[in-house]
């Protein structure tokens, strides 16, 4: 009698490779949906670097306290700036508040001056660097933002809520 040589997969071979398949999508879709949204929350974190810019040249350069205005800056926008900023406000004490309008991720993201001291703002004063972060009521969520854009602490410091 002639033997004949198995050739191919067997069904319960193709079964298994299928189900290792199914388990690696459907762990690697979620990780790839939030990486997709926290490219897109970059842009925004960069929309905030034109005024970040704008107010630390102010502070450095103010003669008077009365330079630095809530809305005064001279960077913020009342209506959408981009395909995912919605809004950019500023207070007087130099935080920003950038409103997200990323799908899944909406909310808002606060920017603070850090001087040294724990100070405010003064004219002619320094601002040493910059706290970023959620927005304490209404915030993004912290796992859509940057690693260097997570202080929690940041809404509480800003006067934004």
């Amino acid at each position: 009698m002639k033997r004949t040589l198995q050739k191919g997969f067997t069904l319960i071979e193709l079964m298994i490779v299928v189900a290792i398949i199914g388990i690696l999508a459907a762990v690697a879709l979620p990780a790839y949906q939030d990486y997709t949204v926290r490219a897109r929350m970059s842009e925004v974190i960069l929309a905030a670097s034109q005024c970040r810019t704008s107010i630390t040249e102010t502070v450095q350069t103010a003669a008077a306290a009365s330079a630095f205005q809530a809305g005064g800056w001279g960077c913020e926008s009342a209506s959408a700036t981009t395909q995912f900023v919605a809004a950019v406000r500023t207070n007087a004490g130099g935080a920003i508040q950038v409103q997200s309008q990323v799908p899944g991720a909406l909310g808002n993201i606060n920017l603070g001056p850090v001087v040294a001291g724990g100070a405010g703002i003064t004219p002619g004063g320094n601002i040493s660097g910059w706290l970023c972060g959620p927005a304490t009521t209404g915030g993004v969520n912290p796992r859509f933002l940057p690693g260097s854009c997570r202080d929690t602490t940041v809404g509480a410091l800003t006067g934004f809520q």
